[in-house]
């Protein structure tokens, strides 16, 4: 039996890694295997690629590239770590995936859509999420909440982006929910973490019934 694959979407310091990875534990608590990933990275050569992104290397090349520079990644992430584990029956979690291409290079970075849904087409064909959360907040908040985050270290290509930039992302990012219902549900990530954390999970049960998955014998052995 195919495992389920759930994506975390959203703006900067919206909650995704905290989000996604409370869910992987709730669901490892019935036994159920689960992976937790991210993007860019997730697998020894995106990781690598990722690198290169968020470093702000791939910026002079213009916003096409760094379009193809995340479907390579992706397509080494979903070959050899999210395709294996969903034919393994394990439950895939996601911390960005084709969302975050559509709206940081697509809507913002102003790549033809046309490339984007080629590109996807090709690199992720039928592998779609089974459920997209995405989170969502004002920017400066999420800006706020990233700067405090990252404490000394620098930020990376993205969170260097100004605050329209942010702004844009957000309203991005609620069009695709409003276009996809039956695969995104906005979460109001302003709250207290476990109040996201607890209506996520609520979502998840109602949607994807993970008390009826295969028990993953790992766990019990563990």
């Amino acid at each position: 039996m195919r495992g389920r694959f759930i994506t975390f979407e959203g703006g900067e310091g919206t909650g995704k890694s905290t989000q996604a990875s409370t869910l992987a534990r709730r669901l490892e608590a019935l036994a159920v295997g689960v992976v937790l990933t991210r993007e860019p990275g997730g697998s020894s050569g995106a990781e690598i690629v990722r690198h290169v992104l968020l470093s702000g290397a791939a910026k002079p090349l213009g916003t096409e590239a760094e379009a193809i520079l995340f479907a390579a990644a992706r397509d080494d992430h979903l070959t050899t770590l999210i395709r294996p584990a969903l034919e393994r029956g394990q439950w895939v979690i996601c911390d960005r995936f084709i969302d975050s291409t559509r709206v940081y290079q697509g809507d913002l970075g102003a790549v033809d859509r046309r490339i984007i849904r080629r590109l996807e087409r090709v690199v992720v064909g039928d592998t779609m999420p089974d459920l997209t959360f995405i989170l969502d907040l004002p920017a400066e908040v999420g800006l706020e909440r990233a700067r405090r985050r990252r404490g000394n270290n620098e930020a990376d290509r993205f969170e260097t982006e100004t605050l329209e930039f942010h702004a844009r992302l957000r309203d991005a990012y609620l069009a695709i929910a409003a276009a996809e219902p039956q695969r995104c549900v906005v979460i109001d990530s302003q709250r207290p973490k476990n109040k996201v954390a607890d209506e996520i999970w609520a979502i998840v049960n109602r949607r994807l019934d993970p008390a009826a998955a295969p028990v993953s014998l790992e766990d019990v052995e563990t």
